[in-house]
């Protein structure tokens, strides 16, 4: 009572105010810092009434964007890609906050499941050095290395078969075949679609495993072809292949592992599903700064002026002056090679007894 007769008589107009603030509580014999505490108090709860028709709406408008969120991520997102995609329409969570609001919206990462990779590499072919060493946080520049490998996936009329290759540095898948088979025609169509993509400039390392497909004479004839540089990973170690790996473990975890494939032609329909309607386009990766793919290229490219409204490969060879990759930088991951050492391609391959 003594709070709201103090304010009864600040509230009045400055003329007609005998004291102070202060000299009302001295006179009353209350504290000054509880008389504003208590006038905060109730404006807070005057304030609170009309805020709440819009803490709701605010609270509406969340739900909905996580449970889109979840939806258009194909119920894949945890939660340190909900927050970033979250924070992209504009509502910033802590991590915590993220995950109470998905245990309160009932929104559950899909579980993932083990696979099994398999490589032939018990082969007399020839075999090309390890460039990388897994150097992979060492590219920068998307189109200087293509990381390729085989998973399988399994269906009611058998096993199917897909190769991919994947751009080091952007994360895009740039090239895939699926069929029911692993002869080198797999891997060869698979590196064969992303070189009419992305037409890659001369001395673009070509990454893989030590299978006989990648060791097979018609793979290296097309890499040579294209006067790209042969790179395989080491006996028996996966991590050489890292980032390729991951893919695949996206892939199954995030997609096929969900469906049942009564066809080939089902999975090959699924595999092409995720990669060109939602990996490259709209998933979002924690190494390139919570962005898709694609999203990552528009912005790498917007940071080159030269290379505007064009594709990289294709500027850098106007900007070269005609022949295809004079004028370049060096490769960030390798010493600078003469024209006839990367025209060799394959010079450097060794047979391994």
């Amino acid at each position: 009572m003594k709070y709201a007769w103090i304010h009864a008589q600040m509230i009045k107009p400055t003329a007609q105010r005998k004291h102070s603030a202060a000299a009302y509580c001295k006179a009353l014999q209350v504290s000054r810092s509880g008389f504003h505490q208590w006038r905060a108090r109730q404006a807070q709860q005057a304030a609170g009434a009309g805020d709440a028709h819009d803490a709701q709406e605010q609270t509406a408008q969340l739900d909905s964007a996580a449970r889109h969120i979840h939806a258009a991520s194909r119920a894949t997102y945890g939660a340190v890609r909900m927050r970033a995609a979250l924070e992209r329409r504009g509502h910033t969570l802590s991590l915590s906050g993220v995950k109470r609001l998905c245990r309160r919206l009932g929104l559950r990462c899909q579980l993932k499941r083990r696979f099994v990779r398999t490589t032939d590499s018990a082969h007399d072919l020839p075999i090309a050095p390890n460039l990388l060493e897994q150097r992979f946080d060492a590219i920068h520049q998307p189109g200087r290395v293509w990381l390729a490998d085989i998973t399988y996936i399994a269906t009611d009329e058998g096993w199917v078969y897909l190769a991919a290759v994947k751009d080091a540095c952007s994360r895009k898948i740039v090239g895939w075949s699926v069929r029911q088979h692993m002869r080198a025609e797999l891997v060869i169509e698979a590196m064969q679609m992303a070189i009419e993509q992305e037409r890659p400039l001369p001395g673009l390392i070509a990454h893989s495993d030590r299978g006989s497909q990648y060791a097979s004479a018609a793979y290296r004839k097309l890499l040579s072809g294209h006067q790209m540089q042969a790179s395989m990973s080491r006996a028996g170690n996966c991590y050489d292949n890292a980032p390729m790996e991951s893919f695949f473990s996206s892939l199954k975890n995030e997609h096929l592992h969900r469906l049942h494939f009564e066809t080939a032609q089902q999975a090959m329909d699924a595999v092409f599903d995720y990669i060109a309607t939602f990996y490259n386009p709209h998933r979002l990766h924690t190494s390139l700064g919570n962005v898709s793919p694609h999203e990552f290229l528009r912005q790498y490219h917007s940071r080159q002026p030269s290379l505007s409204d064009v594709s990289a490969p294709a500027a850098q060879r106007d900007m070269a002056g005609g022949q295809a990759g004079e004028g370049l930088p060096p490769h960030p991951l390798l010493p600078s090679r003469s024209s006839h050492e990367i025209q060799g391609g394959t010079s450097q391959l060794h047979h391994v007894n």
